[in-house]
Order: C-alpha cells, then sequence, then structure tokens
C-alpha cells in the first residue's frame, strides 16, 4: 500500500457535505496531511446516504470510465476493513460489507438477449460475469420464479452497511485530525483575488485554500450559493421493506431492465425490480427513479410499482408484510456521470458529486482521485487519464453548466 501523498505544508480543506464521499474525501486528504474541516447543513449520513441500500456494484456498469471508477473503488472496498482495523479503536462497528454477488435476471426473451449481450462487452472491459443455465440460477436462488429466460451471476457485487461505513470514515478522518461540524449550513463564498478562499456561514466564515463540494443531491444549490452554476438535480428513489422473515433471498436479485433505468435520463417515473435481504431479516424492494424535485413525498402508486415487479422475480413475496418505506434523492447529472475534480470557472472550487446511485460503491476511489488531483500526486499513471473523464468541463456537460437550474 503507497504511503498516502503528503503536501509541502497543511493545506486548509473545507468538505462541503458528510454523507459517504464527503466522509471518504476528507479521510483520504486527512490521511494526506490536511486541515480538513466537514460541514454539513443536517447531520452526518443524514442524506442520501442514509438512503441508499449500500450497494457496490459492477453488474449495472457499461464499460467506460464508470465502470473503470467502480473496479478501483472495489479494490479500494476490498482494503478498507484493514486499514479501519489500524485507524479507528477496538470496538468501532464493522461495516457490515458482505461479499454477496449479484444475480441479474430477465425474465421476457428480448430481456435475455439484451442482458447476455451488456454481459459480453463487460466481459471485455474484465468484469466477472458468468452467465448461468436455469438450474444454476435456481441454486443461487431457490425461490427464483420459474419464468427466468437468462441470468447472469456478478461475484465482484458487493454491500455495506452505508451508514456505519460514512460514520468509520469520517472517524477516521477525525482520528487524523478532521474536524467535522454538523448543522452548519453554506450561505456564500468567501472571495479572494478571484479565487473562492472559504464559506461564509451564518455563524461566520471559514477560511480554506480549497473547498470540496460533496453534498449529493444539494450541490447545484450549494454551488449557486458560491457564484457558479452546477447540472446536478435531485432524482427520486423509493424503497419497500418487508418485516421479518426467514432468509429466502441470497444474493442482491434484480432483472435485466435495471439497467436500462439506470441509464435513462427521463424525467418520468422509471421502476425496475432490486431484491436483498438484509443482515436484519428484512427484504429491500427497490428501485425507483422520478425527478420531481425535492419532493419527498412516498406514493402509493410507486410502492404498487415497486411490489408488482418484485414478484415477478420472487413470487414468494405475494405472502410477505409491507413493514416501511422509506426514499431519498440521487444526485443526477444529464451526461449520467460523477463531476470530481476542479471547477475550472472559480478557482479554489472542487466538487466530488453527481454518483446518482452509485455514491456508495464509488466513494473510495473519488476520494482517492481528488486527492490525487487537488494534491498533485498520483500512485499509478492510470489514475490521471481516467480523472479526466470526470472533469466538469468534459465535452458531454459543458452544454449543461449555463443551463443548470438557478
Amino acid at each position: 500500500m503507497p504511503a498516502p501523498h503528503r503536501p509541502l505544508r497543511p493545506l486548509r480543506i473545507v468538505v462541503v457535505g458528510a454523507g459517504i464521499v464527503g466522509a471518504a474525501t476528507a479521510r483520504a486528504l486527512a490521511r494526506a496531511g490536511c486541515d480538513v474541516t466537514v460541514v454539513d447543513r443536517g447531520a452526518t449520513a443524514g442524506g442520501t446516504s442514509a438512503g441508499g441500500e449500500g450497494n457496490l456494484l459492477v453488474s449495472d456498469k457499461e464499460p467506460g470510465p464508470e465502470l473503470r471508477l467502480a473496479q478501483r473503488s472495489l479494490a479500494a472496498w476490498a482494503r478498507i476493513e484493514d486499514e479501519l482495523r489500524d485507524e479507528l479503536p477496538a470496538g468501532f462497528p464493522g461495516l457490515e460489507l458482505e461479499r454477496k454477488g449479484g444475480l441479474v435476471v430477465a425474465t421476457t426473451e428480448a430481456g435475455a438477449a439484451a442482458l447476455l449481450a451488456f454481459a459480453d462487452t463487460q466481459r471485455g472491459a474484465g468484469v466477472v460475469a458468468e452467465v448461468v443455465d436455469d438450474a444454476g440460477a435456481h441454486e443461487l436462488e431457490p425461490d427464483l420464479t420459474p419464468h427466468s429466460t437468462a441470468a447472469v451471476f456478478y461475484p465482484e457485487d458487493l454491500q455495506v452497511q452505508p451508514v456505519v461505513a460514512t460514520e468509520a470514515l469520517l472517524a477516521a478522518a477525525r482520528r487524523h485530525g478532521a474536524r467535522v461540524r454538523q448543522g452548519v449550513e453554506v450561505t456564500g463564498p468567501v472571495l479572494s483575488s478571484g479565487r473562492l478562499a472559504g464559506v461564509r456561514l451564518a455563524s461566520g466564515t471559514l477560511p480554506a485554500d480549497a473547498v470540496v463540494l460533496a453534498a449529493g443531491p444539494w450541490s447545484g444549490l450549494v454551488a449557486e450559493r458560491l457564484g457558479v452554476s452546477l447540472p446536478v438535480r435531485p432524482r427520486r428513489g423509493t424503497v419497500l421493506v418487508t418485516s421479518r422473515m426467514p432468509a429466502r433471498v441470497r444474493h442482491k436479485v434484480y432483472d435485466a431492465d435495471y439497467v436500462g433505468a439506470v441509464g435513462s435520463g427521463s424525467a418520468d417515473l422509471r421502476v425496475s425490480s432490486v431484491v436483498e435481504s438484509t443482515a436484519a431479516g428484512t427484504v429491500l424492494i427497490g428501485s425507483s427513479r422520478e425527478r420531481r424535485g425535492f419532493d419527498e413525498r412516498i406514493e402509493a402508486r410507486v410502492l404498487a410499482a415497486l411490489a408488482a415487479k418484485a414478484l415477478l422475480l420472487f413470487p414468494f413475496l405475494a405472502d410477505a408484510q409491507a413493514m416501511r418505506a422509506y426514499g431519498g434523492f440521487r444526485p443526477f447529472v444529464p451526461d449520467h456521470l460523477p463531476v470530481i475534480g476542479a471547477d475550472h470557472r472559480l478557482p479554489g472550487l472542487w466538487h466530488a458529486t453527481g454518483h446518482e446511485g452509485a455514491g456508495i460503491g464509488l466513494s473510495l476511489a473519488t476520494a482517492d482521485l481528488l486527492r490525487d488531483q487537488l494534491l498533485g500526486g498520483g500512485a499509478d499513471g492510470a489514475a490521471e487519464p481516467l480523472a479526466a473523464e470526470f472533469r466538469l468541463d468534459r465535452p458531454t456537460l459543458l452544454p449543461h453548466l449555463e443551463g443548470a437550474a438557478r
């Protein structure tokens, strides 16, 4: 493991956002010797990170920069438990990192053809994607529908408890000297000679050599307060939770429509089936996507659609009792790639946002990429060209910068 990069002098860095991306970034920068302060208008892990399922997936990503970032992040997640064991005091809760794997199932002939073609392209990019026949699928998931038309198993897919992981990363950042301030809202910029030199708070100012915006779906609103436009908008998601039952879903299982729903830019409701058990014995049923601003209502039409889709994969759920539902907002970017790196319009402002539903899985690699860019280092030569794919001024995002909602 390469030693963390050390700046020539401690840089004062403010990270805006105490979700998992902000937490991972704070830890990476604090380990590198920076003077880090994390601020959040609410509680730590209180936004998108609290509403997620903790997915660490390669199965839903087509070959390209996001998949490469996910592969780097999976390698980092493979190390993180040992690293945190050394960084945190004995008895700190574990991450509940489960190497359960993911099973993607098609239930139509058209879906089967698309799934198998997609898996073939992923294998060319280094993803382990194992086509399984009907017997193999039911060996993995005995209660799976008998009407599947194709299935692919992804053993690299993982799951983590997102709130615990966020708190662990923040605790590690504190052990390296970072400060975390909850209930602190950024109200404006501190400018000096045309660059961002800190942030204004209701209680005063917080000076900084660099400000990292990691506020998830609220990043666009914070960016506006800092004087720039950023095309990050909220995309609503809802999860249905059953009452506790004996474990009957062994892996993360989702239908082949899920990849299309993730990649869609439509503002309309999109629902695909994602089903998995939790350590507590409940079953989580997702997944919906809809752009409707910060509307927090949980609607019966969405829950009904989620339940109907889940029954296509697991008919036994017809007898399950729904215990509750919860929702959250994903940070949506029009070209479906996160924004990681410097803002070319305002020196001193950096971004680590726009991961939509993949922020949990991509958080560690995002933090490493941003650290290396901000401090001018890098553990390997592959990081620099990958980092260029997530720049704010990339061709696929430039047309949206001036059109970002204000």
